[in-house]
């Protein structure tokens, strides 16, 4: 039996953040907004390094290819759906995200070659952390940043999608 190697431990471990980020966002106190938003940066943070120590040490899996894009998944739409509970956000933009991350999962289940994620998937991840982070963050006052913010996050997650499925256009060579 193969023992889970040190990158496919990170990425579990982002998962048992997740109950400590839902139970902290509804908690109405100011502390537990800022022990959230510490967990939920740490926590996203995990994503770039069980990547990278994937690669460093050679120990990309099957399970890790796997694990780490549904567990991306439910890092983000965990913590939106709670901000369409406590009436932050609007549930239409949640399920624009929810809509293009099944549909490229599905689209990916098709392919024979699976690339890893391009430019645009990835300010989408970086731009969905960053929003849910200042959706987390306890403004007093100002709520136009952390909704910019979203809805910046969400019109990234539409480009990426876009880019995924649309055909790419093939470069002709003159002989």
């Amino acid at each position: 039996m193969n023992l889970p190697n040190l990158p496919n431990i990170i990425t579990f471990s982002r998962l048992l953040g997740i109950p400590f980020i839902l139970y902290l966002l509804n908690q109405p106190d100011e502390t537990s907004q800022w022990i959230c938003l510490i967990i939920f940066v740490i926590v996203a943070f995990t994503d770039f390094l069980d990547g990278y120590l994937a690669r460093k040490l050679n120990q990309v899996t099957e399970l890790g290819k796997f694990l780490d894009p549904l567990v991306d998944k439910l890092l983000v739409l965990a913590p939106l759906l709670a901000f369409i509970q406590l009436q932050k956000i609007p549930a239409w933009g949640v399920f624009i995200i929810l809509a293009r991350e099944l549909t490229i999962a599905g689209w990916r289940v098709n392919q024979t070659n699976i690339s890893g994620a391009n430019i645009w998937g990835k300010v989408k991840t970086v731009s969905q952390i960053i929003a849910i982070a200042l959706l987390i963050y306890p403004w007093n006052i100002n709520v136009i940043i952390p909704l910019t913010a979203f809805w910046l996050s969400v019109l990234f997650t539409v480009i990426s999608g876009l880019i995924y499925l649309l055909p790419t256009p093939q470069i002709q060579q003159n002989s």
